[in-house]
């Protein structure tokens, strides 16, 4: 089985869940990364795509206008090579907006799509679709030569790519609030890591935490080993999304060993039960200096295991229901 996934091979910021995936994947079928020269002419028994949307991106108008008439071309190749086309879901709906011409193409794609992977049970997938679900997998071995560090008392940790929806703003506006004197702990501290969206983005994060010395800002994208150390040194790692469903920082965080504070849902709630409800804190409401607070007291608390239970995120389980998934697409591909 040869199976194209839809992300280059080779560069150092691609999302480790990808490479992880390619990893396990490899001793099972044949992976191969994406180019358009690839997609166009080689032979492949399944396309899997992750965000559809980066396919038709470009960083210029002339660049998005060559990437629309390639994924054109390659929707008439999907169709007349009948290829099965697997799509995991990563998020209910898209972050990026796109232009209503992209969306009509990615309408059209959605239509070739045979199976739907889903990260959790709560992702809603077109009526009457193959679907097969098949959790996020961890980053312990990814990981695993930079597990040492201790944390730092009071630290909270934000990190991540930096965008609007993720309510990065808020989490400053909130920690700037915080009683030191009340909560009767060494000083709270806060680092924000990862590369803004825009410059306006963080031009407005700094802004919001001028004149406060204890945030610390890393605007840019960071290294396995920054990351890592910033996660060892975090007491708490708060995400405080304004639309939380899948989170791969979350799951990263679980994997260092470290307590995460996520918005209350669904999805959230579920994950706590799954890995220990001392492990994932959730709260209700907007985010505040007092859910901070409390946040940072349950934190402290002791836990009933060592570390969390991420025995469902192995990536030897993973690798094997993608290749379930893989069979059962390009069965419903030939029986049509």
């Amino acid at each position: 089985m040869r199976v194209l996934q839809s992300f280059p091979e080779g560069r150092t910021t691609t999302n480790p869940y990808l490479l992880q995936l390619s990893r396990s994947l490899s001793p099972h079928v044949e992976v191969l990364g994406f180019t358009w020269r690839r997609a166009l002419t080689s032979r492949y028994d399944v396309f899997h795509v992750h965000w559809p949307e980066i396919l038709v991106q470009g960083r210029t108008p002339a660049r998005a206008l060559a990437r629309r008439m390639l994924f054109r071309l390659f929707l008439v190749r999907l169709r007349l090579r009948r290829t099965a086309v697997v799509r995991t879901l990563h998020n209910v709906r898209s972050h990026e907006l796109s232009p209503q011409h992209d969306q009509r193409l990615l309408e059209r794609f959605d239509q070739r799509t045979t199976l739907w992977i889903r990260l959790n049970s709560f992702t809603p997938v077109p009526a009457d679709a193959l679907e097969h679900t098949i959790p996020h997998g961890d980053y312990r071995d990814w990981y695993g030569d930079l597990m040492s560090g201790a944390a730092v008392p009071g630290r909270l940790l934000y990190f991540g790519l930096i965008r609007p929806y993720k309510g990065v703003d808020t989490l400053v506006h909130a920690f700037r609030q915080l009683d030191t004197a009340a909560l009767n702990d060494p000083l709270p501290t806060l680092h924000i890591v990862g590369a803004p969206q825009t410059r306006d983005l963080a031009k407005r994060l700094q802004r919001t935490a001028a004149g406060d010395p204890r945030i610390e800002f890393m605007l840019r994208h960071a290294s396995d080993a920054e990351l890592a150390d910033a996660i060892r040194a975090a007491e708490l790692v708060v995400l405080p999304y304004t639309e939380m469903h899948n989170s791969g920082a979350a799951l990263l965080a679980l994997s260092l060993d470290r307590a995460v504070l996520v918005p209350e849902n669904a999805v959230t709630t579920a994950l706590a039960n799954e890995v220990g409800t001392d492990w994932v804190l959730t709260y209700t409401g907007p985010l505040s200096a007092e859910v901070l607070a409390d946040a940072l007291k349950r934190a402290r608390r002791p836990r009933s295991a060592p570390a969390p239970d991420l025995s469902r995120r192995r990536w030897s389980v993973g690798a094997a229901d993608h290749v379930e998934a893989y069979g059962r697409a390009i069965q419903s591909v030939r029986s049509r």
